[in-house]
């Protein structure tokens, strides 16, 4: 059968009857990237509810590795073992899941340096440090008075703090109030957390802001660099059906900050300390 089936293929030939192969790549062939040679790029993405980030390879798309940050993980014994239980410690007990959204590279002069990756925590508001020597979660720091935390972590252009806005306003401080004087009670947050060095990240200082619902920022470059801008919605400052009443306007506002002004403030002792406890 092997011959005549090549003496059918020369007899096409011989007729011209054979079209030439293409060498084209198809797009599986685009991206493909054989074992012991390196993606030319890694991307960093947030897990949402698993609490985790998730690294692949581009352009092969190889799930490379799921670095355990807010949430327990059963393969590796991260929130179980006694070295890594303290990891998921809050000022409310050991919660062993998150929500992670916003991973953030740190920068040196507004450019991304592969030294770290940031990541927050929106459920109890919380952000993290990884390793990028080593790819793991070496540093998790709770934001107080925050209810939620989804404008986080955005980095000033030398990392020298990533930001931290709360995505509900709360009282504060923190007490029972009645919800019919919600806008008398209720304040927002702008947290800054000092971020240049490995296992010192802290509170730098906390900005009171009106009591909106602050949802994603960016901290400003080159002509930009000392301002970090955040965006708001719920200005009508709703507790019901906010599907409805917190659209009622067709524009909210945004906050800008100068961080460096804020920082001079603090050294001419403008500021008021207030008592809280959060984990680190």
């Amino acid at each position: 059968m092997k011959s005549k089936v090549r003496l059918t293929l020369l007899s096409a030939v011989a007729a011209g009857l054979v079209s030439v192969p293409s060498f084209a790549q198809s797009p599986a062939e685009k991206v493909y990237v054989p074992h012991g040679k390196y993606d030319e790029f890694y991307a960093f993405l947030s897990g949402g509810f698993d609490g985790q980030v998730n690294v692949y390879g581009l352009p092969s798309g190889r799930h490379l590795k799921t670095i355990p940050v807010f949430s327990a993980y059963p393969m590796n014994g991260y929130g179980y073992s006694e070295e890594t239980k303290a990891m998921l410690m809050t000022s409310y007990g050991f919660i062993p899941w998150g929500d992670s959204h916003h991973p953030e590279l740190s920068q040196t002069n507004g450019v991304p340096d592969g030294r770290w990756l940031f990541i927050n925590e929106n459920n109890t508001p919380r952000v993290a440090r990884i390793d990028l020597k080593t790819f793991e979660t070496i540093e998790i720091l709770e934001i107080p008075f925050s209810g939620g935390n989804h404008a986080s972590t955005f980095t000033t252009p030398n990392s020298e703090y990533i930001t931290a806005a709360t995505r509900f306003s709360v009282p504060i401080p923190q007490k029972d109030v009645p919800i019919a004087e919600y806008k008398k009670y209720f304040k927002g947050t702008l947290t800054f957390v000092r971020a240049d060095k490995p296992g010192k990240m802290d509170i730098a200082f906390q900005i009171l802001v009106p009591g909106y619902d602050y949802d994603l920022a960016h901290c400003g470059k080159g002509p930009s660099n000392g301002w970090c801008f955040f965006t708001s919605y719920n200005t009508e400052q709703a507790h019901t059906l906010l599907e409805i009443n917190a659209s009622m306007k067709d524009k909210d506002y945004i906050a800008a900050v100068n961080w460096k002004r804020a920082e001079q403030c603090i050294a001419e002792g403008k500021y008021k300390e207030v008592k809280t406890k959060y984990a680190h």
